[in-house]
């Protein structure tokens, strides 16, 4: 009974992350399932296990033909007491408020998800998503800047 509990309650995680995923009331959900959906056809027509440019410039032709708007490696500074010590330049900016990241790696780790959390904190924006085309079925994570997070 108890080895039943453990895999109930992990189907129920499963569960309530997927749902989080699909909740409504989250910033920006509308754009980022249109992102999504693109991202669904571009690895249904290319594939998986192509470098990551395949994916970006791929992206961008499905943006394009889903009038999606999306600026391409658009450049932020990087700030350290007001000195310029580099730069960010993310695969992409969709409707001016999401930072959509291609890769290609096995997973989408912690390391991934906190790299985004500092893009979205450079560029000043709340919302980013990053598209895992690894594995035959897409892998994707969506990232939320919180308010008292942001500077």
């Amino acid at each position: 009974m108890n080895r039943r509990w453990k895999g109930w309650k992990r189907w129920t995680q499963r569960s309530l992350n997927r749902s989080r995923i699909m909740n409504l009331n989250e910033p920006l959900h509308d754009e980022t399932q249109a992102i999504i959906g693109a991202a669904f056809e571009v690895i249904n027509t290319l594939g998986h296990g192509l470098l990551e440019k395949p994916y970006e410039n791929a992206l961008c032709v499905e943006f394009t033909a889903r009038g999606i708007p999306f600026v391409q490696q658009r450049r932020f500074e990087i700030q350290y007491k007001n000195a310029n010590v580099g730069l960010y330049i993310p695969d992409m900016i969709a409707f001016d408020k999401v930072i959509v990241e291609a890769k290609v790696v096995e997973n989408i780790t912690d390391q991934d998800l906190g790299q985004m959390m500092n893009y979205l904190r450079i560029a000043g924006l709340a919302v980013g998503l990053i598209l895992n085309f690894k594995r035959p079925r897409l892998e994707f994570r969506r990232v939320v800047m919180s308010e008292n997070l942001a500077r």
